[in-house]
């Protein structure tokens, strides 16, 4: 969804996972999987991490905005237009 010098990504994260990466589609969200177990926001800065290399930007250009201590989370996403977003996202999705 648009936000003001960005937009926000809803994602649903799988902690504890084998590999990391995307997983599709959960409810309307990005499903994301991250190694990292969520202790002490391991797996929050994971989520960042996987998040900056699939979108090719910066982790400085990525803010958890809700979310940090549950599995449904908001990532704004500055920089990025929604349609840009998508267009990155959408090739690494399996759907």
């Amino acid at each position: 969804m648009p936000a003001s010098g960005g937009s926000v990504l809803r994602i649903h994260v799988r902690p504890g996972a084998s590999r990391a990466g995307l997983a599709g589609l959960h409810g309307g969200a990005l499903a994301l999987r991250v190694g990292a177990r969520p202790v002490e926001g391991a797996a929050n800065r994971e989520v960042l991490s996987v998040l900056a290399r699939a979108l090719d930007v910066r982790s400085a250009d990525l803010e958890l905005t809700s979310g940090a201590t549950g599995r449904d989370k908001r990532v704004l996403v500055r920089g990025l237009s929604p349609a840009a977003v998508r267009a990155a996202l959408t090739p690494l999705l399996r759907v």
